[in-house]
């Protein structure tokens, strides 16, 4: 069994643009516990009203699997440890567990908290001692363990053993720099589970991409026990990715640690914490990210067809992802038939518009197109190609303009729709010229479609697609919409911003009636 040590509140939130509430914080730890990790660091006792809120709040509530741990350091030097403030503090916040660090490292011994080396072990020992006279479950982290050792590893292994005299629970090698290589962590691990009568942790950082490398080095060396944070937040680069070691230490090296039975739910975790975090989730984490089972090339996806394996580590509902075949000019026949019928297109090998809807989508991408983040726009695509969807309605023409009020300059659209038989000629204002035209658009459709006023613009991306033509270059736009039930993205390319998003704009509105249409059709079956 590995010990899974979270200390995404705490260092995870030291990643730049990291920042939790009391109640985010909370909310994570709750999930945490659900998910079944072992600790849960909360925070620093006392550093900040934010800390000390929530282990108040914290007391108050039931950890089913997870302990809560506050995080504090060492006494101060010259100072016992029952007369330390912080130290008195960590024991105030009434978690099972405290997690301290102290130094392993010579140069911060004498250049940092400006100490002789005896001191230095006697402030690490006594404050162990203190912590667990106080009753509580006490994890030593070395930090530094790994620079200090290879400066002076005499030394550092005193450290460790001062901590261990004190009546440490465990003693976790911290790579804080976060610069040492695998090698070099498995071999000091050895080293310290040879000459230290507790278990050993690992700590580890990704300054040089191996964090998770690392930590799993220091595993098989025989640590049982790693921290690490969700998402691998953290200071710098970030922290050894716990979404990334949890998968590959149950797969890869068929180790327990979390419950088998919350694997499946690793993804629903990860977007959680993205979501609390309000940062927009990294596509390309391993495991986890969108594109950890996306497949774009033709021959990939010829094969995935036949064989999942053939492409795939593992099958990605393991972690509750899912796979992804993605739409380009590098697209074959196969990733046109997997991803029509997983946009609800009915269409084999055989289809007669195969080769058509092919070739369309190949001669858009050179243009600038982009349907591998735009699935709204390629569903209508595939849909028009295969003639099953006469297009709901057709702009006959709109007009964009600016006048000013006063000081302000206040944007105004006209559009003229047709639908069927019906027409609608309608103008609004707005704060620029796409929203203008999204009002107006919007207003005139509602007319013909009452249910799309649900639809709302979520997100309007611009990309300039060939910037050496300079003013004349083309416009990429991409729109997210939803309507609370579904979102979509829809693409459009033109010279003229203005007309690119108009593009992109008829599609999410053309994509919203699909839904809907689709949604009626399923529920009356």
């Amino acid at each position: 069994m590995i010990e899974i040590y979270d200390t995404t509140l705490r260092d995870g939130s030291q990643g730049q643009g990291v920042s939790f509430s009391t109640a985010d914080k909370l909310r994570i730890a709750e999930r945490l516990d659900e998910f079944g990790v072992h600790y849960i660091e909360g925070g620093w006792p006392g550093s900040n009203p934010k800390d000390i809120e929530f282990f108040d709040e914290a007391r108050r509530r039931t950890f089913r699997r997870a302990r809560i741990a506050a995080f504090g350091s060492t006494r101060r030097k010259d100072v016992r440890a029952a007369n330390d403030d912080q130290v008195k503090l960590l024991v105030a916040a009434d978690t099972p567990v405290v997690t301290i660090f102290g130094k392993t490292w010579l140069l911060h011994v004498r250049e940092v908290i400006q100490t002789t080396p005896e001191e230095n072990l006697a402030m690490v020992e006594d404050t162990v001692r203190f912590l667990k006279e106080s009753g509580r479950f006490v994890v030593y982290d070395a930090e530094h363990a790994f620079d200090g050792y290879k400066d002076d590893p005499q030394y550092a292994l005193a450290t460790w053993r001062a901590a261990a005299r004190g009546g440490a629970d465990l003693v976790v090698l911290c790579d804080t720099n976060g610069g040492s290589v695998p090698a070099e962590i498995a071999t000091i691990t050895r080293e310290a589970c040879a000459g230290l009568p507790v278990p050993i942790g690992i700590h580890t950082h990704d300054d040089i991409g191996l964090g998770v490398a690392n930590a799993i080095a220091a595993l098989e060396a025989g640590a049982m026990h790693v921290q690490g944070t969700l998402n691998g937040y953290g200071e710098r680069v970030g922290n050894c990715n716990l979404t990334t070691l949890i998968p590959n230490l149950a797969f890869k090296f068929h180790k327990t640690s979390v419950p088998p039975s919350s694997l499946p739910r690793l993804k629903e975790l990860s977007v959680f914490l993205d979501e609390v975090a309000n940062i927009r989730p990294n596509p390309r984490l391993p495991w986890v990210g969108a594109a950890a089972f996306s497949h774009k090339g033709g021959t990939h996806v010829n094969a995935v067809q036949k064989l999942l394996r053939s492409y795939e580590h593992i099958d990605p509902s393991v972690v509750g992802n899912t796979r992804h075949v993605l739409i380009s000019e590098l697209a074959g026949r196969s990733n046109i038939v997997l991803k029509a019928r997983e946009l609800g297109c009915d269409v084999t090998k055989d289809t007669p518009q195969l080769g058509a809807i092919l070739a369309r989508v190949k001669a858009l991408e050179h243009e600038g197109y982009e349907f591998e983040a735009a699935d709204g726009s390629l569903a209508l695509l595939i849909r028009r190609a295969l003639g099953s969807e006469p297009a709901p309605f057709h702009i006959d023409a709109y007009h964009v303009s600016m006048r000013a009020e006063g000081e302000a300059s206040v944007c105004e659209a006209t559009v003229k729709v047709r639908a069927g038989a019906e027409h609608a000629h309608t103008v609004a204002d707005g704060d620029g010229p796409v929203n203008a035209l999204d009002g107006a658009l919007r207003a005139a459709l509602v007319k013909f479609y009452p249910h799309l006023a649900a639809v709302r613009l979520t997100d309007y991306k611009v990309r300039i697609v060939d910037s050496s033509e300079g003013t004349a270059a083309r416009t990429r736009v991409l729109i997210e919409s939803s309507d609370d039930i579904s979102s979509w993205t829809t693409v459009g390319v033109h010279e003229n911003i203005i007309e690119a998003s108009l593009l992109a704009l008829v599609d999410s509105f053309e994509y919203g009636l699909l839904e809907r249409k689709t949604a009626a059709k399923t529920s009356d079956t």
